[in-house]
């Protein structure tokens, strides 16, 4: 993806399920889930470079002692700084105290996060500053160990607004009118209810509170708490939770929008974002790795028991797309095979765009995330020469110079694109910037027969355009192609992503500009009006969940009409090439990924109320020029 935007976040969290004394024997080291919560961490660090953080929970630790540790970081590299120092924690107490070091007790006492329950969180920011204060997890701690609470998540929510109001209806004064701080306030709540519940029920039995204390922590019902937290939610979630005394929890959305994984076995559960990183930090088969039910939680009890408890009722599984073109690590055999697949499938319409002359044609990719489906075109495009030459055999007029041609013949691929340098673009004027932008890449020369041949690039998506239009393409063009074409393994996108993905203004979307452009041309600008007036009538009422009243801007137009504008508009007017815009059709979008029909970003069609609200406000924010958040 040549035009960066920010994403998904990423999720770790590792129970163990035996004694500490048993890691520490079979694997040599006390800090076995320390490991292993690195490893998971960063294995799955392409989820977030804003920042990270770690939680833990000793269980059952005495009184007086530190139950529950955390640590976050927004360095470089938040991953190694806050594990550098849990690891300088470690060597300083085994050279401070030598003759104890192996006193796993006392180890366990005077290390932090030396605990049964690990939690941990990649950032990914979409909003708010990058600070440690908006670094999960979030705590929400209490001298009674069953009311507090860690929670960190890959979520967004689209209804903040309401949830902060039914915080306030509850009684609590909410200090921030954000998701992450609602989502944790919600189930603190109901986690304080409940406690108090079983308080007053075993208050009649015994007027011991230390042992009504040790009663709530075998008897709270985390199923309960959930359903009655997540029953307002709208949008796409994997949230985690560790509670002070040591049941855990990861639950999903009901429309399976969000990823979460999970493996367990007589030592431990862990549950992640994305397989690999649980094949990587455990050394098993991907056949054990199960994906939690959407609308279920993995619940993780005091004693180390795990089940998948229903939530919220499962909706129709629309999980993200855009995890599969690009945000997840490729190394996933699924996801690896659906993009070579998305490569696959562009190939009829690349062969149609160069006349099918492949001797006059040079295959390139960008960015190296784009190497999949690279691969996948290639092999379509090789697939094609095979069909070609079984039918040129059947020629009794070919000479066998000419078959000797056609049988050695294969696609011309080159490196083309080179990211250079990490630009950081300290000049302010926008014509000196412009000109830094058009530097960050750089290309291999002297490979394209100028005037003739036809460069062919292949990107995961396009979705401003920017890095197109200032970069690629006139980099592109000082090689002298005849033609080139920028290929997009995924589909137009037309609207605002609101459950993951930082993507909420519609103008930044260069298919909605190209669709204004149409508008503009072909005398339909009065659209416009007609649906901001929509849009204001319905807003502030539930219309406004029911229909995404933006859709109507596109109709006119067929996806060829929209990509054709695009072209115009990345193409800069100093570019002396043909140049042409080629997009991942819906159908075969999902003919590459058919368990991940999570479209709504191409197709307007959102899985949730709330996915309307937000187009429907985004459209708005646009005509009144509102620069602000849709949600």
């Amino acid at each position: 993806m040549s035009d960066a935007i920010k994403h998904e976040c990423g999720i770790a969290l590792i129970r163990l399920r035996k004694p500490l004394s048993y890691y520490a024997e079979k694997y040599g080291t006390p800090l076995y889930a320390i490991n292993k919560l690195y490893l998971l961490m960063e294995k799955q660090h392409n989820r977030g470079q804003d920042g990270a953080g770690i939680a833990s929970i000793k269980i059952d630790a005495a009184p007086g002692t530190e139950y529950i540790s955390r640590d976050r970081s927004v360095k470089t590299q938040a991953i190694n700084d806050i594990f550098g120092k849990i690891g300088e924690k470690y060597s300083k107490l085994k050279k401070k105290n030598p003759d104890k070091i192996n006193d796993l007790e006392w180890l366990r006492q005077n290390m932090p996060f030396l605990g049964d329950v690990y939690l941990g969180h990649l950032r990914y920011g979409t909003h708010g500053e990058n600070k440690i204060d908006n670094c999960h997890p979030m705590v929400r701690e209490n001298n009674w160990r069953s009311r507090s609470l860690a929670v960190a998540g890959n979520f967004n929510m689209t209804n903040v607004e309401e949830l902060f109001q039914k915080l306030v209806e509850i009684g609590q004064h909410p200090t921030h009118k954000v998701d992450t701080i609602t989502v944790l306030e919600k189930i603190g709540h109901f986690l304080d209810e409940e406690n108090q519940t079983l308080f007053d029920h075993y208050k009649k039995q015994t007027d011991s509170n230390t042992e009504i204390t040790g009663l709530i922590e075998e008897n709270l019902d985390l199923q309960r708490v959930l359903k009655r937290a997540c029953k307002d939610f709208d949008g796409g979630y994997a949230m985690a939770g560790l509670t002070g005394y040591g049941a855990s929890f990861v639950v999903r959305d009901p429309s399976g929008i969000r990823p979460a994984y999970y493996y367990m076995d007589d030592e431990i559960v862990v549950i992640a974002s994305e397989k690999p990183a649980i094949k990587t930090a455990f050394g098993i088969e991907y056949n054990q790795i199960k994906e939690i039910t959407p609308g279920c939680a993995l619940i993780v009890n005091k004693q180390g028991e795990a089940q998948e408890l229903e939530i919220t009722p499962p909706r129709e599984k629309r999980s993200c797309s855009f995890e599969r073109i690009y945000f997840s690590r490729g190394n996933d055999p699924e996801i690896y095979t659906e993009r070579k697949n998305m490569g696959r499938l562009l190939c009829k319409q690349i062969l149609e765009a160069i006349n099918f002359d492949l001797p006059n044609t040079v295959f390139s990719y960008i960015p190296n995330t784009a190497e999949t489906s690279f691969l996948g075109m290639i092999k379509g495009m090789e697939q094609y020469l095979r069909e070609h030459r079984i039918a040129s055999s059947h020629d009794k007029a070919i000479t066998s110079d000419q078959l000797d041609e056609i049988l050695t013949f294969r696609p011309r691929v080159e490196k083309l694109v080179i990211k250079d340098v990490k630009l950081r673009t300290f000049i302010t004027d926008d014509s000196s910037r412009d000109d830094l932008v058009a530097h960050v890449y750089d290309t291999t020369y002297e490979v394209v027969k100028k005037g003739i041949d036809t460069v062919v690039v292949i990107d995961d998506s396009i979705v401003r355009g920017t890095t197109l239009e200032k970069s690629i393409i006139r980099m592109l063009d000082r090689l002298e192609p005849k033609k080139i074409i920028i290929v997009s393994c995924a589909p137009q996108i037309r609207y605002p992503d609101c459950y993951g993905i930082d993507m909420s203004r519609l103008k930044e979307f260069v298919a909605f500009r190209a669709m204004l452009d149409l508008l503009e041309k072909t005398g339909r600008k009065a659209l416009l009006q007609e649906v901001y007036e929509k849009c204001k009538a319905a807003d502030g009422t539930e219309a406004i969940t029911r229909q995404n009243f933006v859709q109507a801007l596109f109709e006119p137009f067929t996806a060829e009409e929209i990509s054709t504008q695009i072209a115009k508009i990345v193409k800069a007017p100093e570019v002396k090439a043909e140049v042409e815009v080629i997009y991942q059709t819906i159908e075969n979008l999902h003919q590459a990924c058919p368990n991940h029909s999570g479209d709504w970003y191409f197709t307007g069609n959102y899985p949730t109320p709330g996915g309307n609200r937000v187009v429907n406000r985004a459209f708005i924010n646009f005509m009144e020029n509102n620069q602000g958040r849709a949600y």
